[in-house]
């Protein structure tokens, strides 16, 4: 019998399964490449909101934990996938910079926020108003986190490639259950915005939010900070740049559109003055819910069935806390924080 069977190979996978590991249980991890918001996300990690200068929820607990999580991975696999690269927010005005200092006088952002004005100058940027740093930022690659942790579990032989069958699920008197070949004491399911197939979990308010990137080429863009306004753009070397992202609400597909790729042109234009050219287009939905917190816990019914999803657009900085808070509870029996636990939500 193993321990867990996890249903789904994105962030929220991925973090539940090194959790596992790290404390000596034992896995089968079940994917079909079905969901690839992990794959195409931006990645950036950012403490704060800068939309409404507010503090990301438990941010500093989060950064503590991210930081372990991805150092163990990166030592275990020989990869790098976490680059700490400095966020600078572009002022387009005197009253965003006044807007700024204001913010970062306050307590719980002042860790966050450098009261110093960046003044340098990038080629193919014009900033006369100049840039805010956030601190405690960066990015992670999780195209190649997927691909190289996917590549690890084969390696354990405990990935299977193949589409769930909720159906096909056996509960036991014991309180276990069997799924085709495997004996498990616990199925923590984490596919993403897939999660609407799940007839346990089904009903709860996922949204999903289409997000588009690009990735462009740039050779007068002069860039080695990431730059945060309506969209970021982070350089990746060889005068590549990601540049996202977009959200809709309405289109769950995971195809690229026109109407997404002109409203990324159209902000791009906005802050940087150089030719470039859209190398890639590429969407993934992310799985978003409307309070802005995971939904993380147990079927009332079922307690063998674990859910771990609605990591939405932060989930590199979430998904390793939200991972051992659920661990944390099926182990130990240590209650979920209420803003996380999926009793807070109204069933549809």
């Amino acid at each position: 019998m193993i321990d867990y069977l996890i249903v789904g190979c994105g962030l929220a996978g991925i973090s539940f399964a090194e959790m596992a590991l790290n404390n000596d249980k034992s896995i089968v991890v079940l994917d079909n490449s079905s969901q690839n918001s992990s794959k195409v996300a931006g990645g950036l990690y950012n403490p704060v909101i800068l939309k409404r200068f507010s503090e990301v929820w438990k941010a500093q607990e989060q950064l503590a934990l991210m930081q372990e999580f991805y150092s163990t991975i990166e030592k275990k696999l020989r990869i790098q996938v976490d680059f700490r690269k400095p966020i600078l927010r572009k002022f387009f005005s005197i009253e965003e910079q006044n807007n700024w200092f204001a913010a970062s006088d306050k307590v719980n952002l002042a860790p966050f926020l450098s009261p110093t004005i960046i003044t340098k100058k990038y080629s193919g940027i014009d900033s006369p108003f100049n840039y805010g740093e956030v601190l405690s930022t960066g990015y992670v690659d999780t195209a190649l986190l997927v691909a190289k942790y996917k590549e690890f579990l084969r390696e354990l032989n405990v990935l299977v490639y193949d589409s769930f069958d909720y159906n096909a699920i056996e509960f036991l008197s014991d309180g276990s259950v069997k799924y085709s070949d495997f004996h498990a004491k616990n199925i923590v399911f984490a596919e993403g915005f897939g999660l609407h197939l799940n007839p346990y979990f089904g009903d709860l308010p996922l949204d999903g939010t289409k997000g588009e990137l690009f990735i462009i080429k740039a050779p007068e863009l002069d860039l080695d900070v990431i730059v945060n306004t309506s969209v970021f753009i982070l350089p990746l070397g060889n005068d590549l740049f990601k540049v996202g992202a977009t959200y809709n609400w309405k289109d769950k597909t995971d195809l690229p559109t026109e109407e997404g790729k002109q409203e990324l042109v159209d902000r791009i234009q906005e802050i940087i003055n150089c030719e470039f050219e859209i190398v890639e287009h590429f969407a993934g939905v992310r799985p978003t819910v409307k309070d802005r917190r995971p939904l993380v816990g147990t079927h009332l019914q079922y307690s063998a069935l674990h859910l771990l999803n609605g990591l939405g657009t932060r989930g590199v900085m979430l998904g390793p806390a939200m991972a051992k808070a659920l661990f944390d509870k099926i182990e130990n029996n240590i209650p979920l924080d209420p803003a996380i636990n999926i009793n807070r939500v109204k069933k549809k």
